[in-house]
C-alpha cells in the first residue's frame, strides 16, 4: 500500500478518536508523528473490539485475528493501519512483545476479569497502557534507554488509572469494574457510583487518584531522557490527563456520574505550555552542560 495514503488513514482516525493524545503528537516531528499515529490507530482498533457490541467469542476470534496480521507486519499490507507500522518499524525499533501485551490486556476486557489487588490491576494496566509507553518511546529514542524504558511504563499506568476513574459509569455499564475488591472493601463500597454511600464512593476515588499521581510522579522523570520535542510529546498528554485527574479528585461525585473531561481550549493551551516548557528545560540544561565543561 503507498505509504503517504497509510499514514493519512492512521492519521485521520487518530484526529478523530484521539481526545487527549492528539494535541501532544502534533508537536512531534514528522517522522515521529506519523509513526505515533500508526501506532494510536492499531491501538484504537484493539480497543474497539474489547469495547463493541459483538458477542465475546466473536471478539476474541477478531483479537487473534489481530495478533496473526502483526506477524506479517509489514508495508505491503493491504491494510492501511498494518501498512502504516510495517513502515514505521523499519524506520523505529518497537519492542514487538508490546503488540502482543496490548492484545492480552484488551482480552481481559473481553474476559470480564475483576482485580482483587492493587498489584493484579497494575498488571492490566502495564499491558494496555504501558506496552503503547513502550512502543512511543522506540519512537521518542532517549539518551538512557534502559532507564527510560520502565519510567514510559510507568507513565502508561498513571493515565490508565486515570482514564478508569473518569470512564467509571460507562465501564459500569459495560459490567466492568476496575479498581481493586480490596480497596472497595476498605472504603465500604460495593460498586462506586451505584447507590450507597456518596461519601465513601468519593473517599474510594480520591484515594485512587493520589495513586495516579504518585505513578506520574514517577513516570515523569522521563522527561529529562528525551529530545525537546518528544519530551513537549509527553508533556502535553502528561499534562491534559493531570489536569482530568484534578477535576476527579476535585468533583469525585460528577466523576461517577459522568465522563469528565477538557474543553478543546485547554487542551490546546496545555499543548502549547509544554512545547515552552521543554525548551525553557532543554535550555537550562544546555547552560548546565556549559557550566560544567
Amino acid at each position: 500500500m503507498d505509504e503517504r495514503a497509510a499514514y493519512r488513514h492512521c492519521e485521520e482516525i487518530t484526529r478523530r478518536e484521539a481526545e487527549n493524545f492528539y494535541y501532544g503528537i502534533r508537536l512531534l516531528p514528522s517522522d515521529k508523528r506519523r509513526a505515533m499515529y500508526a501506532v494510536y490507530a492499531f491501538a484504537r482498533r484493539v480497543d474497539d473490539i474489547g469495547d463493541g457490541s459483538l458477542a465475546d467469542a466473536e471478539k476474541l476470534r477478531l483479537l487473534a485475528a489481530e495478533r496473526e496480521a502483526l506477524a506479517r507486519l509489514g508495508p505491503g499490507s493491504a491494510d492501511p493501519v498494518i501498512a502504516a507500522l510495517g513502515w514505521a518499524a523499519g524506520r523505529f525499533p518497537f519492542p514487538r512483545e508490546a503488540f502482543g501485551d496490548l492484545i492480552d490486556g484488551v482480552e481481559m476486557d473481553v474476559r470480564g476479569t475483576r482485580y482483587e489487588s492493587f498489584d493484579e490491576l497494575v498488571v492490566y494496566c502495564r499491558r494496555v497502557a504501558g506496552s503503547i509507553g513502550r512502543l512511543s518511546l522506540a519512537i521518542f529514542g532517549a539518551s538512557d534507554l534502559e532507564r527510560a524504558m520502565p519510567l514510559a511504563d510507568d507513565l502508561g499506568v498513571a493515565m490508565q488509572i486515570t482514564n478508569i476513574l473518569r470512564d467509571l459509569r460507562e465501564d459500569r455499564a459495560r459490567g466492568r469494574v476496575y479498581l481493586p475488591a480490596e480497596d472497595l472493601r476498605r472504603f465500604g463500597v460495593s460498586e462506586p457510583g451505584n447507590g450507597g454511600d456518596p461519601l465513601a464512593s468519593a473517599r474510594l476515588v480520591r484515594f485512587e487518584a493520589a495513586r495516579a499521581r504518585e505513578w506520574f510522579d514517577r513516570g515523569l522523570a522521563l522527561l529529562p531522557l528525551l529530545d525537546m520535542r518528544s519530551a513537549s510529546c509527553v508533556s502535553a498528554m502528561a499534562g491534559i490527563y493531570r489536569r482530568i485527574l484534578d477535576r476527579i479528585e476535585e468533583r469525585p461525585a460528577e466523576a461517577m456520574r459522568g465522563r469528565i473531561s477538557l474543553p478543546v481550549w485547554e487542551k490546546a493551551w496545555v499543548a502549547a505550555g509544554s512545547m515552552t516548557g521543554s525548551a525553557l528545560s532543554s535550555g537550562a540544561r544546555a547552560l548546565g552542560h556549559g557550566a560544567r565543561a
